[in-house]
C-alpha cells in the first residue's frame, strides 16, 4: 500500500485495516504509563526515587515521582512474593481507580490503582497507591507497589488515569 505522505492519510489507512485498539497504537493515540527508575534518592531514607510518566496525546506529559519496594529490598527477587522488592521489568494492565475508605491501612492512601501483570510472576496484588512515609520514618518504601511521594500528585493521577481509560503501564528497569 505505499507509506503515507501526511497523517490524515495514514489515519484513513489505519482505520481501514487495523481494529479500534490497534489503530491507536499504531497513531500513537493511546495514553502510556511508564516506570522507571532515576539515580535520585530521598534524602533521609535512601529509597530511589522512580518516575511514572504519563503520556496521553494531546496533553503535556506529566511525571510523578514514586518509590517501589523498601530502600535495602532494591536488589531482592523482583519475581518472588513477599520480597519487598520493586515490581519487576514488563507491561501490566492497569485496573479501575477504586476510592480506599477507613477499612484500609493509612500506608495506602485514599485511592488504589490496580495493576495485573501481562506475563509469568510469582508477585500478586500490585498496584499504585500514596505511600504517605516515604522518605520520612522506616516504614518509606512498598512492599512492591508503585508508591507516589505527595498526596496531590496520587489523586492527579487517578484523575489522568480515570479520564484517559489508560489500560496499559510498562516498568522498564
Amino acid at each position: 500500500m505505499g507509506r503515507c505522505r501526511f497523517i490524515g492519510g495514514c489515519a484513513l489507512l489505519a482505520s481501514l485495516v487495523l481494529p479500534a485498539a490497534a489503530q491507536e497504537l499504531a497513531l500513537g493515540t493511546s495514553p502510556r504509563l511508564t516506570f522507571e527508575r532515576t539515580n535520585r534518592r530521598l534524602p533521609r531514607t535512601g529509597d530511589p526515587i522512580w518516575d511514572l510518566k504519563v503520556e496521553i496525546p494531546g496533553q503535556p506529559v506529566r511525571h510523578f515521582d514514586a518509590v517501589s519496594g523498601r530502600a535495602e529490598f532494591q536488589g531482592a527477587n523482583r519475581h518472588q512474593m513477599g520480597s519487598q522488592s520493586p515490581l519487576p521489568p514488563g507491561s501490566y494492565a492497569i485496573g479501575a481507580v477504586e476510592p480506599l475508605d477507613q477499612q484500609y491501612p493509612k500506608e495506602l492512601g485514599p485511592v488504589w490503582i490496580g495493576l495485573e501483570p501481562l506475563f509469568t510472576t510469582g508477585r500478586r496484588v500490585l498496584g499504585i497507591h500514596l505511600d504517605p512515609s516515604a522518605g520520612r520514618n522506616w516504614n518509606s518504601g512498598t512492599g512492591g507497589c508503585i508508591g507516589l511521594i505527595h498526596r496531590a500528585d496520587m489523586l492527579s493521577l487517578a484523575e489522568l488515569v480515570r479520564r484517559s481509560s489508560a489500560e496499559t503501564l510498562v516498568v522498564s528497569n
